[in-house]
């Protein structure tokens, strides 16, 4: 008996919904916009999908975190599922993704939807209607954080940034370039949160927010919805858009808790992207890297080997490397701290629309063919390498 072929898996189309601050749209429908237009782009109709993924899944508990589940988008578009995920307890956002990828290699799905959909600003706008739960006590990863008062995620990365600080001579000014780059890249994105220019001078002047990151090294708030669709190889001839080929894929995680983790996730995931594709650093046209808190990229940047570890703030100081027309052109659309929190699938997104060439203004010089996405900052991380064959 032969052994089946197992199918390469492709990014056909992509979509997303408009991006805004406190939005009314309910956020089913923005996800919905969302699905219509990666759709579109793929020359796909909802009858031929019959798998979706998601990362959280819906969270009651946080409402505007995760207001939308794949079970709830399975039933509003009648999709005839026979594969469908949604959780949290992946490798981070984009490990929505490989879990598509897997469903189609062993041969569950043809044409997976994976989307996220974050509602966070608007939920923040109308607390009645979107409530947090409230605990009385401290319990699960929340112990290790809330009796130190240490509720924010950029209060847990600063610590890592510090240690590059202390250890490697990371200055302000050299991160300071992941914030400007971001917000330079905005710019031209018609769909960016913010689209102003930041200076220097204002970055240095921001207030700080937990050392040495300040406002402007944060992403913000968001309402949107981002969609992929991941597709079979054999099933190519259904789409009428441009393919880009899943290369490789590495994930990994590290003590939820954050506590005492020598390195944030990342830096095993670069390594193990490498060891699954013959493509080396140096073929990567542009690298989309999650940007949550602007270390998490400049981490990202030396995990993945584009600069030794400790390196990344002399690799990235003055910004030309990383810039449009730079040797690695990093977050084309603005990361999240210009174009918004799309938390994780933005970048997938957009290195999508790199290879594709069809970024407008803020297209990569040349014919980009290879591209890197990383989605989750901590001791979540996941990485996808992609190709236009």
């Amino acid at each position: 008996m032969s052994a089946r072929k197992v199918p390469e898996a492709y990014i056909t189309g992509v979509g997303q919904s408009e991006v805004g601050v406190k939005l009314t749209r309910h956020p089913l429908l923005l996800t919905v916009d969302a699905v219509r237009e990666a759709l579109d782009e793929a020359g796909l109709s909802i009858a031929q999908i019959d798998g979706v993924s998601t990362y959280p899944g819906r969270v009651a508990a946080m409402p505007g975190f995760s207001p939308v589940g794949a079970d709830e988008l399975v039933d509003a578009l009648g999709i005839r599922a026979s594969w469908y995920a949604g959780g949290g307890e992946i490798t981070s956002q984009l490990g929505a993704v490989t879990a598509a990828v897997g469903a189609i290699r062993s041969g569950q799905a043809r044409h997976v939807i994976c989307f996220r959909t974050v509602y966070e600003a608007a939920a923040m706008a109308r607390p009645d209607e979107y409530p947090m739960q409230r605990r009385d006590r401290s319990e699960g990863n929340s112990q290790w954080f809330s009796p130190f008062n240490a509720l924010s995620a950029v209060t847990w990365t600063a610590q890592y940034a510090m240690r590059h600080v202390k250890k490697y001579g990371l200055t302000r000014e050299q991160l300071g370039q992941i914030a400007l780059t971001d917000r330079a890249h905005a710019a031209l994105n018609p769909r960016a949160l913010v689209r102003e220019p930041l200076s220097m001078d204002e970055y240095l002047s921001a207030r700080m927010i937990s050392s040495p990151l300040c406002l402007y090294d944060c992403d913000r708030f968001t309402d949107a919805s981002t969609v992929l669709i991941v597709s079979a190889g054999d099933a190519l001839d259904e789409v009428r858009c441009t393919p880009i080929r899943i290369e490789a894929m590495a994930g990994s995680v590290e003590r939820l808790s954050w506590d005492q983790a020598e390195w944030m996730a990342c830096y095993a995931t670069g390594r193990d992207l490498w060891k699954r594709t013959d493509y080396k650093p140096s073929d990567v046209d542009t690298a989309q890297l999650y940007d949550g808190f602007s270390f998490q990229a400049l981490a990202w940047i030396e995990s993945l080997g584009f600069c030794e570890v400790g390196e990344g703030g002399k690799f990235i100081e003055g910004g030309q490397r990383i810039a449009l027309d730079g040797e690695l052109p990093l977050n084309t659309f603005g990361g999240q701290i210009g174009a918004g929190r799309l938390h994780g699938f933005g970048f997938a997104h957009e290195a999508v629309t790199q290879l594709r060439g069809s970024a407008g203004a803020r297209q990569v010089r040349g014919e980009p063919k290879v591209a890197v996405a990383a989605s989750g900052g901590g001791p979540l991380a996941t990485a996808l390498l992609l190709v236009r064959d």
